[in-house]
């Protein structure tokens, strides 16, 4: 791991905003419980954010330094003449479930059914979802359904309650339907591969300026090392997972084991070329199906999106 040498002077200090509720928190919460930014010779400053609008005013207004983000908006930032950047860290991901109920003879067999979407009409799982039942059963799932676009945690009461037959949602409200009892219809892994694209590529990661990042490159370096350990510590260690429950809020039992389980198969292991080639294939689909409010007038995923270490 990156480290700085110990002296007497203060440590530099990272200020990193996240979301107050968001799952990143656990991982920084490992971090700060077993000091693993002080080993590395560094201070990790938390700022709660309310939002994800939130969090990138924060970084553009420099009211900290990193964010946690996805790479389309890193991408579009950059088409606009931006500098941020983006080292991917998390892969895991949602997908579509249906009501026990409610059995599809297919992914895409879904005629006339009421379709609840978390995070709204560009949410990327939606959009790639769509691509991918045009690709394999030359459907239109937009027109054939009726879309509801809710909040995630109302789209998962709609769901319980049985007043919505599907729901598209994110991976941590997924793995508490899970524990309900919901079919796992298809997840967004699923979803890319069947879109031909075999390389798993983690959507969300660290955002940061790159002039900053060129200016500090040993404190950006420690901090990603350190968030790496943080990840690998959850992948391992079940005593740490009994430390951090009372973040998840996970209901019951089986809730936390589903949660816990899914975390672990988003494990994200190397990131190179062929995780980049695979990166800009899911970005033309998303800039096709999305079009410009999603991806305003880049077309085609920026270069300088994914973080190169010097």
């Amino acid at each position: 791991m990156t480290a700085f040498s110990v002296s007497a002077a203060p440590l530099p200090s990272i200020n990193v905003g996240v979301l107050k509720f968001g799952t990143i928190n656990w991982e920084m919460d490992v971090i700060k419980r077993n000091k693993l930014d002080e080993k590395a010779g560094f201070t990790l400053d938390i700022t709660p954010l309310a939002s994800k609008n939130a969090s990138s005013v924060a970084l553009q207004g420099g009211a900290v330094d990193v964010i946690f983000s996805d790479w389309v908006w890193v991408s579009r930032q950059r088409a606009a003449g931006k500098t941020y950047t983006l080292s991917p860290t998390s892969a895991t991901a949602g997908g579509l479930f249906a009501n026990p109920e409610s059995p599809l003879s297919s992914p895409c067999n879904i005629e006339g059914k009421t379709l609840g979407i978390a995070g709204g009409s560009v949410d990327k799982t939606w959009l790639l979802y769509q691509a991918y039942c045009k690709a394999k059963e030359d459907k239109s799932v937009s027109e054939l359904t009726e879309q509801q676009f809710v909040a995630p945690p109302l789209l998962n009461k709609l769901l319980m309650q049985n007043k919505v037959p599907l729901g598209i949602n994110f991976w941590h409200y997924g793995a508490r339907l899970e524990a309900a009892g919901f079919q796992p219809v298809i997840s967004l892994d699923e979803i890319v591969a069947g879109l031909g694209i075999e390389t798993q590529v983690p959507m969300l990661g660290w955002v940061f300026d790159e002039k900053w990042a060129q200016a500090n490159p040993e404190l950006v370096n420690a901090f990603l090392d350190t968030s790496a350990e943080a990840r690998a510590i959850l992948r391992r260690s079940d005593e740490e997972w009994e430390t951090i429950r009372p973040l998840t809020k996970a209901e019951n039992d089986d809730v936390f084991n589903a949660l816990k389980a899914a975390y672990r198969r988003g494990f994200s292991g190397t990131f190179g070329t062929e995780q980049q080639d695979a990166a800009a294939q899911i970005y033309a689909i998303l800039a096709k199906e999305g079009g410009k409010k999603l991806v305003g007038d880049s077309n085609s995923l920026s270069e300088g999106t994914f973080w190169q270490s010097p």
